[in-house]
């Protein structure tokens, strides 16, 4: 052996040794993190070169471990006086592809590789993703004061290849339109940019298309697939939750497309700062483009959405008849969410055409009195704010002030961990009617109430009193 491979030998080892140290320091999960895929280079005039995934890997370990690491290999009586971070080319080899044909045929599963390739006419979502549904488009989208600002969002980066802010992040409750303005991007991006790789799918099925791949060993092709894409859309990122190797790909995926300046929009139920069960560094990166949650809708969009679709069901069938009255009707008395609104107008279009009678206001309150019962059931925020400060005998405008005695704050706190219990609002929307706090605040006051719920007997029964009165 020649003293340079010597040396080199020597140096590798000291590396090796220093990330056994590393690990030990940090703990598994944030060596995984950080350390798992930097690749080793050289030595070379006190300089060590070594290789990472993505620009923010690279910027985030010179800042918070470079001292470390050479503290480390100083203490190993290694010569070197700086760090030099580059970052991978990420492909896939002839010989990888060679070596993973071979493991294909040895384990006789010939299909296993073809999983991951894209078809033809260069059309990603065909094999990867979700079909895009194209009665989800932009002229179909009604547009309102609840979400206006998430639909000039998703129009600017159909308008161009580069917008200021990346990742789009879309947040709010089920059937609020979160899914129809991910397929109507999908399917603009697709009309302006026929060349543009987009690719929509739901969170679970990127975990399910990741292990298939480790099923199969055809990791690689995984990366190469969902990290070439253009235009990358997760919906129902909340899924992941709690599946860690899924997460630990979702990351480097992610960071890759947007150090390449790949376009990534993520959709889910709740706001990045409030996702249980994602780990942190996730969370913070979702957050660093535009987050824009979508509103309960309110009248005038629930009209818009149904004379919509109301103009829709007279051009497939012009003997129907839908009078403005109807319309008015089902706006005002349904006001879940807009799957549920379209869904009453198809039930009373449907039922009337059965039945061969006239649409009236009288049918749609008998065909749909089960959705406007439960409709007038629903509980609001001033309902719970109300029956709260009555049970504590306090006064409403202390219940909202910024008083924080412990006679105050502590029934405040009941109440804002009811309004997230009891109601579809999202945290943003509690923390604004109850003083205009912050959503912090109210992860706080739901955090403290479910430990003390579970340490204080008098605080359990206080909450289950104040939910049977609030249900019944």
């Amino acid at each position: 052996m020649s003293e340079k491979s010597s040396k080199t030998v020597d140096i590798k080892s000291s590396w090796d040794r220093t990330l056994s140290v590393l690990r030990a320091e940090l703990g598994e999960a944030t060596f995984r993190s950080w350390f798992k895929h930097i690749e080793f280079g050289e030595l070379s005039e006190k300089k060590l070169l070594l290789y990472v995934p993505t620009k923010f890997m690279k910027d985030w370990i010179h800042t918070h471990y470079s001292d470390r690491i050479l503290a480390i290999l100083k203490n190993d009586n290694i010569p070197v006086s700086s760090i030099i971070f580059e970052l991978q080319k990420f492909k896939v080899s002839k010989d990888s592809e060679d070596s993973n044909a071979q493991k294909t045929v040895k384990n006789s599963k010939p299909a296993a590789s073809s999983k991951f390739v894209t078809n033809e006419n260069g059309d990603h979502n065909s094999m990867l993703g979700a079909p895009l549904d194209p009665n989800l488009s932009f002229e179909n989208f009604v547009v309102g004061g609840s979400n206006e600002l998430a639909y000039a969002a998703a129009k600017r980066i159909t308008e161009v290849e580069n917008v200021s802010f990346n990742p789009l992040f879309l947040y709010g409750g089920v059937g609020l339109g979160k899914t129809h303005l991910m397929h109507a991007m999908a399917l603009e991006i697709k009309k302006n940019w026929p060349e543009r790789k987009v690719l929509y799918l739901s969170a679970e099925k990127f975990m399910y298309q990741f292990i298939k791949a480790l099923r199969f060993k055809d990791t690689m092709s995984f990366k190469q697939q969902f990290r070439s894409v253009d235009v990358l859309m997760v919906d129902d990122i909340q899924f992941i939750a709690g599946k860690d190797s899924t997460q630990e790909e979702f990351f480097h995926t992610f960071n890759t497309l947007i150090d390449h300046n790949h376009q990534v929009v993520i959709s889910a139920d709740r706001s990045p700062v409030d996702l249980d069960g994602i780990e942190e560094r996730i969370r913070s990166r979702l957050g660093w483009g535009l987050v824009t949650d979508i509103h309960a809708s309110d009248y005038e969009l629930r009209l818009g959405v149904l004379q919509t679709k109301a103009k829709k069901h007279i051009e497939d069938n012009p003997e129907i008849i839908i009078k403005d009255n109807i319309l008015e009707f089902l706006a005002q008395r349904i006001d879940s969410n807009i799957r549920v609104l379209e869904g009453a107008l198809n039930r009373v279009i449907a039922y009337s055409s059965f039945v061969k009678k006239p649409l009236t206001i009288e049918m749609a309150q008998d065909v749909l009195k089960d959705l406007i019962r439960a409709s007038q059931r629903r509980i609001t925020i001033d309902d719970i704010q109300r029956k709260v400060a009555d049970y504590y005998n306090i006064r409403l405008s202390d219940l909202l002030s910024a008083r924080r005695s412990r006679t105050i704050a502590r029934p405040r706190q009941v109440a804002m961990y009811l309004s997230k219990l009891l109601t579809t609002r999202s945290l943003p929307e509690i923390g604004r009617k109850f003083g205009g706090r912050d959503h912090t605040t109210v992860i706080h006051a739901v955090k403290r109430i479910e430990s003390l719920q579970d340490s204080d007997a008098a605080i359990q029964e206080e909450v289950d009193i104040l939910s049977r009165a609030l249900e019944s």
